[in-house]
């Protein structure tokens, strides 16, 4: 990799031209969509990380030189221009365009990755279609467990052992199998259940599970780790565990945090309790370790999950989140803070 950036540093700083469309294809070449840039990052995922620090900063150091040739080129030929019009751009919008935000699931998620940034997560993707193996088997879901059914599960036709994915474990499952401990992992995405609410909702929803691996993590780790995220979050500093089930943790449990009652609409949201359930977590399953090659006498972890939607209800008290999807402007408005 390091051999293919600097024969495009030197492709970059040799290249000169005053055509305006010899420039244009340099720049498609480089900076388009399907550019070499793209293609290099897209490599740069797959380097080891130990790699990673210095081969950033060569990219970095790529980009910067192809954005400072295009700009360079582009303003000789305006100063050099006859046309009195050579440098301005006539497709401008002529008046001011409103100005637009992000969507509140999109402001949620990118709040939750950046809490998990500062204690040393790194985020991780995987695919949407998915085979058993990982959506499953890998994670201990024994052949008859239910979420295998097709009223919980969308199989593609053609080859029933891929599937739309039902949770964002399946990264874990990838990423367990491609990497060693220590693994400190957030892993954010679309996920797909075939559940039929109503006639209005959506099969598809948005989850961020975490995933930490290494040698003497306990029970207590992951305990603080997510009080830290309730206090970042929600600025709540009380929470509470209480035991559940999870086929890929033992002991499994489900996390509340305790919420107040000092308003009507604290009453409602909490039921009167005060306390509220956010995610699920627990110790990963010894088996899911060794299903995936690591040795689970010698490393121990967590793992954790959440809906995006359901903790963004929480965030702005929205009752119904079918909301999310209709493309109202009328409640899109109301989230105009730009992140």
């Amino acid at each position: 990799m390091q051999d293919k950036i600097n024969a495009y540093l030197g492709e970059v700083e040799a290249f000169d031209a005053t055509d305006e469309a010899a420039i244009e294809q340099f720049r498609i070449k480089f900076a388009g969509r399907k550019g070499l840039l793209n293609d290099l990052f897209e490599e740069f995922k797959t380097i080891p990380n130990d790699q990673k620090k210095i081969m950033g900063q060569e990219l970095n150091k790529l980009k910067t030189a192809v954005q400072a040739k295009i700009e360079s080129l582009s303003a000789g030929n305006d100063n050099h221009a006859s046309s009195p019009l050579s440098g301005l751009d006539l497709t401008r919008p002529a008046g001011a365009g409103e100005v637009g935000t992000r969507h509140p699931l999109s402001q949620v998620r990118k709040e939750i990755l950046d809490i998990f940034s500062r204690i040393g997560f790194t985020v991780e993707d995987g695919p949407e279609i998915e085979d058993d193996w990982h959506v499953f088997s890998g994670l201990n879901f024994p052949p008859e467990h239910p979420a295998r059914d097709m009223q919980d599960t969308f199989f593609i036709e053609k080859n029933p052992d891929m599937v739309l994915r039902t949770h964002t474990s399946s990264v874990q499952v990838r990423a367990m199998e491609n990497s060693q401990p220590p693994l400190r992992i957030v892993m954010p995405g679309r996920v797909f259940r075939n559940e039929a609410i109503s006639s209005r909702a959506h099969c598809q929803f948005h989850q961020i599970e975490g995933l930490y691996i290494d040698e003497g993590v306990s029970f207590a780790d992951m305990k603080q780790t997510l009080l830290y995220f309730a206090k970042e979050f929600f600025g709540k500093a009380k929470i509470r565990l209480r035991p559940s089930y999870f086929p890929f943790t033992e002991p499994s449990a489900e996390m509340d945090v305790y919420w107040g009652l000092n308003s009507e609409a604290d009453y409602r949201i909490t039921k009167g309790t005060g306390w509220l359930e956010i995610l699920g977590c627990g110790m990963v399953d010894p088996n899911v370790l060794q299903a995936s090659g690591i040795d689970p006498l010698k490393y121990s972890g967590f793992a954790f999950g959440m809906g995006i939607e359901r903790i963004t209800m929480l965030r702005y008290q929205i009752d119904d989140l079918r909301m999310y999807f209709e493309n109202d402007v009328r409640f899109l408005k109301q989230f105009n803070r730009l992140v």
